[in-house]
């Protein structure tokens, strides 16, 4: 049976799907698409999955995707990161008879992203994207799809998505944000953007960014005319955003706990949507807060769970006839319901500080400015110096590695050549040469190698003698390029 392409894809493999669950790392495991597909999600993504680690380990595939099979769970995406063509196509091909779709990362903007030099901080390589997908959809059995994050311009952002639609891509998911805008940066996503897309291209297009409502949904598919609309964290607060609904918080915590005895996935991810469905009312019961950020065992997250059910239904029962949300909340804190992430100023005030400069530093400093001295530490480093008091996150501290003369890496600090050892390794086999610094001894087991077969040939002409101990010197040179 042919590939079904564009429309056709979208209409009879996706379903003519509108409301999508986006890839959201330890976030999108099939529990929570199972739970999100029971309230009106059509398709769903897996989490983004390292094309490279998919490749060569077994255990990651299983655990991210062979267990989690499931009938229920279709269609389904799957999405990878990748900046190298054939890792990513071998990557998909193991990953195809599991899904509907292969789509490549185009939109994380987080630093790990820059740092493994994939994600939005490809969106300027283009002869790479289209090799990438050129490869996928001439090998893939199944079609190639893309999530892309916008330019500041929108004729860049339309010639952009032109360029990787003629290179093969079958849907294209544009989130209307720039990759600078993250965090409390973040601002207001710009639908003008994913309008000027879905004019400019014959494929279908997803809308991602401001949906926090079923609303915002249909006002999104009014105002650009795409096909679907991709929702994260509306969705992660309110699992039954693309139902109408405002349920109950510990009606969607139950169901998907429920969903987790069954099938299984790490502890972090459970905790982790427990803290945004009870987001608002763990602003109240700071205690309880505390209570699931250190509970070990899944039973332990049940009993805190069961402790804010009653703590609700408590309030509940007290509560004066006329009272109003506080806080400025549209519904009471045990409703499901959208998160604002505050803005600079607001993050400012919430912080004490005056400036919106200083307000925005934080997380946005550690990660870019990592020379610098800053006061500030992320969440992560605060549990660490808790459980460390006197480790010390001074970057002017660390030990400073002196770089490698040929790849810039950190060089070894007995290296006879002042490299890493993989270019040590290279230049020490050129030139059959020693290095007790990354202990390689290419010279030392040549010479041995000759004195071996010196010893063993006993008395044979010099020609022989001679071609023999160069034949064998040459194969112990290699075996030992090969054993390093």
């Amino acid at each position: 049976m042919p590939k079904l392409r564009g429309e056709a894809f979208w209409r009879e493999t996706l379903r003519s799907a509108h409301y999508v669950v986006a890839p959201m790392v330890d976030q999108s495991e099939l529990a929570w698409r199972l739970l999100s597909r029971r309230h009106g999600a059509q398709l769903c993504y897996t989490p983004m999955l390292h094309a490279q680690v998919f490749l060569r380990d077994a255990n990651y595939r299983r655990e991210n995707l062979y267990d989690e099979a499931c009938p229920e769970d279709r269609p389904l995406i799957v999405q990878f990161c990748a900046n190298d063509p054939e890792v990513f196509v071998q990557a998909a091909l193991l990953a195809q008879d599991y899904c509907d779709a292969i789509d490549l990362n185009l939109g994380c903007p987080q630093m790990i992203a820059k740092r493994g030099h994939y994600g939005a901080f490809l969106q300027e390589e283009w002869d790479l994207l289209q090799r990438m997908i050129l490869l996928a959809n001439e090998k893939l059995s199944v079609p190639i799809t893309c999530k892309i994050r916008v330019f500041p311009d929108i004729d860049k952002t339309v010639k952009y998505a032109q360029m990787l639609e003629k290179a093969g891509c079958q849907l294209l998911t544009v989130h209307g944000r720039t990759k600078e805008q993250k965090g409390p940066l973040a601002g207001v996503a710009s639908w003008e953007h994913i309008q000027a897309v879905r004019k400019a291209v014959n494929i279908p297009v997803f809308a991602n960014g401001n949906i926090q409502c079923l609303s915002d949904v249909e006002e999104c598919i009014r105002k650009t005319g795409v096909h679907g609309v991709m929702s994260a964290e509306g969705n992660l607060h309110n699992p039954a955003l693309f139902e109408g609904r405002n349920p109950l918080v510990w009606e969607m915590a139950e169901e998907y706990l429920e969903i987790v005895q069954k099938y299984p996935c790490p502890l972090s991810y459970v905790r982790a949507h427990l803290f945004k469905l009870w987001h608002h009312t763990l602003q109240v019961y700071q205690q309880l807060r505390e209570e699931l950020a250190k509970v070990k065992t899944l039973e332990g997250i049940v009993d805190v769970n069961r402790e804010l059910k009653l703590r609700c239904q408590e309030e509940i029962a007290n509560q004066k006839e006329g009272e109003k949300p506080k806080e400025g909340l549209p519904f009471f804190h045990w409703i499901c319901q959208p998160y604002i992430r505050p803005g600079p100023k607001e993050r400012c005030r919430e912080n004490g500080d005056s400036g919106t400069e200083k307000g925005v530093r934080g997380k946005r400093a550690l990660e870019e400015e990592e020379d610098g001295n800053s006061e500030f530490l992320s969440k992560n480093k605060q549990k660490k110096k808790l459980r460390n008091p006197n480790k010390s996150f001074d970057p002017s501290l660390k030990p400073k590695y002196a770089k490698c003369d040929q790849c810039g890496n950190p060089k070894g600090t007995k290296c006879v050549f002042n490299m890493c050892r993989g270019c040590c390794k290279k230049r020490a086999f050129k030139e059959v040469a020693d290095c007790p610094g990354h202990g390689l001894l290419f010279k030392t087991k040549y010479e041995k190698s000759l004195s071996w077969q010196h010893s063993q040939r006993g008395i044979q002409s010099p020609e022989i003698s001679q071609r023999g101990d160069a034949e064998v010197g040459e194969t112990a040179v290699l075996k030992e390029a090969g054993d390093s």
